[in-house]
């Protein structure tokens, strides 16, 4: 445990200090580290996973179907029971119950996923597959539908037509990933000469990422109150306990279990505090629940790859 923590997850924290320092230095701006944040998602982390999927065989995909099952299952438990609390017990209205469950209820699978998992069980097909996975769910069901809650209506007080789950697919990290299972299917191979290519962009998305997340933890004012404190045991303690019972539920066991309890246990969604902060909406508490849960998620971290090792064992 002590190689793991030392060769693995030290260096996520040295790198999120170094992003931290250099904000704070106001050598980059929170613009800049959403400029990196969507170079990661729009570019690096797509290129990583369609690389990572397009090495899989359809025996393997329809072999993973319980891990897509699961996800799904997690994702709405976690994102509804984070809405309703906010609303039930904090006494939040229906838009900020929305970006409270798009921050505590998701994991920043889209940003941190691969850079949490890649050191610990390597970038294989295994990995790139559960990364995938968790975030196509997140992407096209989870978030969109956090965004239809928050502003079911338009200005005037219309429904709005616009589709939350079209404009979804429009992201390259949902339509890419799903281009990379349907060439699979299709039993379509991939060039292996232009995997360099792909390769070349895919390698900046952990450091940059992380570095990013630094950053943004720099500029924002931090608060602790019962409600960050609450958010952030439900995001790094309640949500991959629940990822567990769910994903053994499913029958999922070995590393594929050890990874879906991690990437649950990943601070929030950077989706979330985004959105809330394009529309002002509960920007305080969320930047702050974002805040606690990066630095707590270094005692979380350590912690699920124990018990999830031991149950797997």
């Amino acid at each position: 445990m002590e190689q793991i923590f030392l060769n693995d997850l030290l260096p996520i924290f040295v790198i999120l200090l170094l992003g931290y320092i250099a904000g704070k230095r106001s050598s980059f701006s929170e613009d800049n580290a959403q400029a990196f944040n969507r170079l990661v998602l729009d570019y690096a982390l797509p290129a990583a996973l369609f690389i990572s999927i397009v090495k899989a065989d359809r025996a393997m995909l329809f072999a993973d179907m319980s891990l897509t099952l699961a996800s799904t299952v997690i994702l709405i438990v976690c994102f509804f029971l984070s809405y309703f609390c906010c609303k039930k017990i904090f006494k939040h209205d229906r838009s900020e119950a929305s970006v409270a469950a798009m921050i505590a209820g998701s994991p920043t699978v889209g940003v941190l996923g691969f850079a949490t998992l890649s050191p610990i069980y390597g970038s294989g097909t295994i990995t790139g597959l559960v990364v995938a996975i968790v975030a196509i769910v997140q992407h096209v069901l989870v978030i969109p539908f956090g965004v239809y809650l928050m502003h079911p209506t338009d200005e005037n007080g219309n429904k709005r037509h616009r589709n939350p789950i079209i404009a979804s697919l429009k992201e390259p990290i949902v339509i890419v990933p799903i281009l990379a299972i349907v060439l699979v299917l299709l039993d379509i191979k991939f060039p292996p000469a232009l995997t360099p290519s792909l390769n070349l962009i895919a390698y900046a998305k952990s450091g940059l990422a992380i570095f990013a997340a630094g950053v943004t933890l720099s500029v924002h004012q931090f608060e602790l109150d019962g409600e960050v404190i609450f958010n952030t045991l439900l995001k790094l303690i309640l949500m991959p306990a629940i990822a567990l019972a769910i994903a053994l539920s499913f029958g999922i066991r070995g590393e594929i279990l050890q990874m879906l309890v991690l990437i649950s246990a990943l601070p929030p969604s950077f989706s979330g505090a985004i959105i809330g902060n394009r529309y002002q909406v509960y920007i305080k508490t969320g930047t702050s629940t974002l805040a606690c849960s990066m630095l707590f998620f270094m005692l979380a971290a350590p912690l699920w790859i124990i018990i999830t090792r031991y149950i797997s064992a």
